[in-house]
């Protein structure tokens, strides 16, 4: 039998994941495993696999029969056992196990028995909760990545009775109403054979025996709340949205299942700058009538600090200089970067000297430019430039 998919794991989010979420993290992981956009060959085969997880989970019944039974198609031919059944139509011979299955499908352990020779079933062990932790960062931080960390409080397995739940050195009791298998059995007759109706022990609650001495530490559960440093590494070009699993780091499960994960979720804080769009980054620069006529070098800030670019001689507002490498890593070939734009807009003083108005309205002259009074003249020359 093939192994059923974790849709939940291929798409990276936790099990309570909203639609959003869901849509996010899919959007997400299109974009990395396009076969189009990614050419490694094993992209096609997972582009597959985050599609049909994407289309279970994102239909609401599909879903809800996906978290029932583990997979879409387990129940589909059950539809009409739900209205009515015909003993008639199953060979108990060769069918018992599919029919017991059925059952087992609609009541749990409820409803067994001698009829199949149906052994006593033991509580399973269960993983532990998945948690959730939102983390905001800088532009920075999520172009060039690195480490970071945090506290987040959770259960943990109780360091004293290492999850037994019992004060050390004392031992639970066998249950003497199921006597220990967890489970009570009564026994029905009906016209198709002898049926057993198994249930949980309600003394026990399943487990097959009682603490009479409760741990003092956690009193008995197994788990005690404790806050724990979390360290993790972001990864060089993650954008908003992008979620980090942390396998085993969530909380502890119960009858020796595992731990659950841990899912961080990236949100970028503005930048006073820069505004990201994909693997590019865009800034307006102010640049001064004077220089943009005449040319000249302008510091500016990059992600990786300061940097001098040359202003071409008459150069106008809204005009783009590219920076070329200098945006931010590609998340899965960091060694490959997007591109700084500058857009640039052209200002004007408000307020001239006796001067520098002379020399304006002397170049003006030079220039056939007709200034009128009361209105700047930097503002004049720069329109009739632009004619």
């Amino acid at each position: 039998m093939p192994t059923k998919k974790d849709y939940y794991e291929i798409l990276g989010v936790p099990r309570n994941a909203t639609q959003d979420e869901i849509k996010q993290a899919y959007r997400r992981l299109v974009r990395q495993y396009h076969p189009d956009l990614n050419k490694d060959p094993s992209a096609q085969e997972k582009f597959k696999e985050i599609n049909e997880a994407y289309q279970v989970l994102s239909d609401p019944q599909k879903r809800a029969q996906y978290d029932q039974f583990g997979s879409v198609g387990d129940f589909a031919g059950y539809g009409d056992f739900q209205q009515g059944w015909n003993p008639g139509d199953f060979d108990f011979g060769n069918f018992g196990r599919t029919f017991e299955d059925i059952f087992e499908n609609f009541f749990g352990d409820s409803i067994f028995g001698d009829l199949f020779g149906r052994r006593e079933r033991q509580r399973t062990s269960r993983k532990g909760a998945d948690l959730r932790y939102d983390i905001n960062i800088t532009l920075e931080e999520a172009a060039f990545g690195g480490k970071k960390e945090f506290f987040v409080t959770r259960l943990e397995t109780c360091p004293t009775c290492k999850g037994s739940r019992a004060e050390p050195g004392s031992q639970p009791i066998t249950c003497d109403m199921c006597n220990g298998t967890g489970q009570v059995r009564t026994t029905r007759r009906t016209p198709f054979g002898q049926f057993v109706q198994i249930t949980t022990c309600p003394k026990c609650h399943g487990e097959g025996k009682i603490i009479t001495n409760p741990c003092h530490e956690c009193h008995g559960t197994g788990k005690v709340r404790k806050k724990r440093k979390i360290e993790f590494k972001i990864p060089a070009g993650v954008d908003e949205g992008y979620v980090i699993r942390l396998a085993g780091e969530g909380e502890p499960g119960d009858n020796g299942g595992p731990n659950g994960d841990l899912y961080i979720y990236i949100h970028i804080e503005p930048h006073k700058i820069f505004k990201r769009d994909g693997e590019d980054i865009w800034m307006d620069l102010p640049v001064d009538f004077i220089t943009a006529i005449l040319g000249g070098e302008i510091e500016i800030p990059t992600l990786e600090g300061k940097e001098k670019i040359k202003i071409k001689p008459g150069t106008q507002s809204n005009e783009i200089i590219t920076l070329k490498g200098k945006g931010i890593p590609n998340l899965n070939n960091p060694g490959k970067r997007g591109d700084q734009k500058i857009r640039v807009y052209i200002t004007v003083p408000t307020n001239l000297s006796q001067e520098e108005k002379e020399l304006l309205l002397e170049l003006a002259k030079i220039r056939g430019i007709k200034i009128e009074e009361n209105k700047n003249i930097f503002e004049q020359i720069r329109d009739a430039f632009k004619k």
